[in-house]
């Protein structure tokens, strides 16, 4: 056997699986037939590179070297998401043990985490999230910290409801709303999410409600997706890409991500070659950013919670929103400077926090990261 196919069969001296090359093998359930276990899906090199394949990254309990690994090196783990701002939001919540708090956006759990060891066991925190899929693995993984139903109560509810969290629960403390889309989201290609991973053209946050953006796309006429596209994300390109959907929709539905890439792609071909490419990459991230806000009412949703913040806040109570594109800030900074000319809220954030300079080297997706507060009058 030559060397480069005796290497290719060794990880860290030993053995590789033959038919995986990971060097695993998963157990299969009881009366499966096929021997109690079945082989990993094989990849290609040293390194898996699709979703599934990624097994270590998606197992973080059981694996945490290399999920440590891929943090030093600026990425976020699949199947994971890093919390963005945790410091400036807990310096600026002022977390007292005894106090109840709302995490309106629940995702990974990371911030609420956070904001439980600074109750030290007393008090509650309630947290939202529309995504059942995810929201029930925080819920688990949470539980399995010792933060059971004693001090977290996990809803499935969209943030725009917070209303009927607080007749249950009465007025918080403190409330977080982080307007960002999860890792876990982006990274899985059946949701949809990313133009660089194929995938059915979702881009539902609740994949049991409403239509996907495959679907809205069979709907809008060019002069509405130019409108939605300048709308939502500022796109240059709008009347370009707009046009160029329409005609590519004519010759079968554009129903994943890498046909909606290729018709960004398409109508960008008359920009000079060395600055298409990255045209094409800014393009893709605003037309899914545009495409998303649109099938999800995120603004409608948005302004929705922020009128009904104030009211489910505690005299003195505070608030902090992490957004992550400037339509989110424009709504956020005018809300909140609006209901503090009335009275309100006593005090506003005058400028945006920002992450700091080292967690944007250690998390790229933080680098767009704004965070606006609040503080409800006495």
């Amino acid at each position: 056997m030559d060397k480069e196919r005796q290497a290719g069969r060794m990880e860290n001296g030993k053995p590789r699986d033959a038919e995986t090359g990971t060097g695993e093998t998963v157990k299969e359930e009881p009366g499966t037939g096929n021997g109690g276990h079945k082989r990993r899906v094989r990849y290609k090199g040293t390194h898996p590179k699709n979703y599934n394949e990624k097994y270590k990254e998606l197992q973080p309990d059981k694996y945490p070297e290399t999920v440590e690994k891929v943090i030093r090196k600026g990425s976020t783990p699949v199947g994971m998401h890093i919390s963005i701002c945790v410091n400036e939001i807990l310096e600026f919540l002022q977390i007292k043990p005894g106090q109840k708090g709302l995490d309106a956006t629940l995702g990974y759990g990371g911030h609420t985490q956070a904001m439980l060891e600074c109750l030290k066991g007393q008090g509650h925190i309630y947290g939202l999230d529309v995504d059942g899929v995810e929201q029930e693995k925080t819920k688990n993984r949470l539980e399995a910290l010792g933060y059971g139903p004693e001090i977290l109560t996990v809803k499935r509810l969209n943030f725009a409801n917070i209303d009927q969290v607080a007749e249950e629960a009465g007025t918080f403390d403190f409330v977080l709303a982080d307007l960002g889309v999860s890792s876990m989201q982006i990274d899985n290609p059946d949701r949809g999410f990313s133009y660089k991973k194929e995938g059915p053209l979702d881009l539902r946050l609740d994949s049991q409600k409403g239509v996907s953006a495959a679907e809205r796309l069979k709907e809008l006429s060019r002069e509405e997706l130019e409108g939605m596209l300048w709308e939502n994300s500022d796109e240059p390109y709008a009347a370009e890409i707009a046009r160029t959907v329409v005609a590519e929709r004519r010759k079968g539905a554009i129903d994943t991500t890498t046909k909606l890439r290729q018709a960004i792609e398409k109508a960008l071909a008359f920009l000079p070659e060395a600055e298409r490419k990255e045209a094409v990459k800014k393009s893709c991230q605003r037309t899914f950013q545009a495409l998303r806000i649109d099938v999800n009412s995120e603004f409608e949703v948005l302004e929705e919670f922020l009128d009904k913040l104030p009211y489910v806040l505690s005299p003195g109570g505070r608030a902090a929103i992490l957004t992550f594109h400037s339509g989110e800030d424009r709504l956020v900074k005018k809300s909140f400077k609006r209901l503090k000319k009335e009275g309100v809220y006593s005090e506003v954030a005058d400028e945006v926090i920002r992450p700091s300079a080292e967690e944007c080297a250690m998390n790229g997706r933080a680098r767009s990261t704004k965070m606006r507060w609040a503080v409800r009058a006495q």
